[in-house]
């Protein structure tokens, strides 16, 4: 009868020991303080080159946009607020944000990418200068998205926008 006790008791004490094992996820086999397994790599099977790079100095690039321009005379001709560019990818305008106060009033004028003249543009104050007077740029029509554009260029350089179908 005493083997019988015990052997309740053991059986006892383990039955409530299985459930809980069962809830709680195996224990890993490694050491605490062992190394992660190493990550294997996944590389697509249709894996693209490494791009090209290229390095342009601080001195001999700048952005253009937002950029003030001004005439040869020196008068305010507006900034600049967008490039144009054809189906080649060729930059043949930039659309100038012109006249006004304080944006109102201001509309949208775009000259040929030829008539501009970036001299020297070493910092954010500095300004593009524009081959136009502001009289003519005055009398040019206003730039809308989706329509024709009118590019007002300078004395015999604009060369015509071939359409291409």
């Amino acid at each position: 009868m005493t083997r019988l006790m015990l052997v309740a008791v053991i059986v006892g004490s383990i039955a409530p020991a299985v459930p809980y094992a069962a809830e709680d996820p195996p224990a890993a086999q490694a050491e605490p303080n062992a190394p992660p397994p190493p990550a294997v790599p996944v590389v697509p099977k249709d894996a693209a080159p490494p791009p090209s790079v290229t390095i342009i100095g601080a001195s001999d690039a700048h952005g253009v946009l937002g950029r003030d321009v001004r005439s040869a005379a020196d008068e305010d001709m507006g900034r600049i607020v967008d490039v144009i560019v054809d189906r080649t990818g060729q930059v043949r305008a930039a659309v100038i944000d012109f006249g006004g106060f304080l944006g109102v009033g201001s509309r949208k004028i775009v000259v040929d990418w030829n008539a501009l003249h970036f001299g020297k543009i070493a910092n954010k104050k500095d300004s593009i200068s524009l081959e136009l007077t502001k009289a003519q740029v005055a009398a040019a029509p206003e730039y809308k998205e989706d329509t024709p554009i009118v590019v007002l260029g300078a004395s015999g350089t604009l060369q015509p926008l071939q359409f291409i179908p």
